[in-house]
């Protein structure tokens, strides 16, 4: 995939609707849970457009934008191997950044602090996450604006515009598992955050097949570890909650 991709159905936007009622918009989940699965959602989304990936330095997991070497250090203008696409601080060399705000924003903290391990950056991007992406829905039209100004904006639940689209992510998930479909990289991610933030027991028909795990262990190293440091942070946040 490459950047160009961002511009067609968005990861997070899946787990979005997920992650909350198709009709009230209410979330399914603890705030904290939910924010934690956005954030993983938007680094999916840098991931498979062929921006970052993980890589483990010092025994961690970390985001290294692509054409970073493994010592983290970005490559100069003109040193870099043939064809290796170079991150600055904003995006790549000759490539232009991602139009989309929230993924834009979140590349542009990752390219310019690569150090930070994938649990900090999981941390930092979802004290936002869930007013991010709201908002980039409400402006394409798949979110209504939250009633009630008076209200904080994490009361307000939005609820979509239109509810049969809220409520297909979660369809496609549940008929590719009932009918042992394979799923593609972007729908298997999607699969694992699901089950990496808990809501799968809530929304999946079938959320012990054996279909959902081996869908899962397909998936390339890098968005494996996404999904396993996703459910880490989850966990955490379960066991010592704000």
């Amino acid at each position: 995939m490459t950047g160009a991709d961002l511009a067609g159905p968005l990861l997070a936007n899946d787990l979005y609707f997920v992650i909350h009622d198709d009709r009230t918009g209410r979330m399914r989940l603890h705030p904290r849970l939910t924010g934690l699965g956005l954030a993983a959602a938007i680094v999916g989304e840098l991931m498979l457009a062929g921006w970052i990936t993980i890589r483990l330095a010092a025994g961690q997991a970390r985001l290294a934008p692509v054409g970073t070497p493994p010592g983290g250090v970005v490559s100069a203008p003109g040193t870099a191997p043939r064809g290796t696409v170079m991150v600055g601080a904003v995006g790549a060399v000759g490539v232009a950044p991602p139009a989309d705000v929230v993924t834009r924003s979140a590349l542009a903290h990752i390219s310019a602090e690569p150090a930070h391990s994938l649990q900090t950056w999981l941390q930092f991007l979802a004290r936002t996450a869930h007013a991010d992406v709201a908002a980039r829905m409400t402006e394409a039209g798949l979110l209504r604006r939250p009633p009630g100004r008076r209200l904080p904006r994490r009361a307000r639940p939005q609820a979509p515009v239109d509810p049969n689209t809220a409520l297909w992510p979660v369809g496609r998930l549940n008929l590719a598992i009932q009918r042992g479909q394979r799923l593609d990289t972007r729908e298997a991610l999607l699969l694992g955050l699901v089950v990496a933030t808990t809501v799968a027991r809530t929304v999946l028909w079938e959320p012990d097949s054996r279909h959902l795990s081996d869908s899962i262990a397909t998936l390339p190293a890098p968005f494996r570890e996404l999904i396993a440091q996703t459910k880490a942070a989850v966990g955490d946040a379960v066991i010592s909650p704000r």
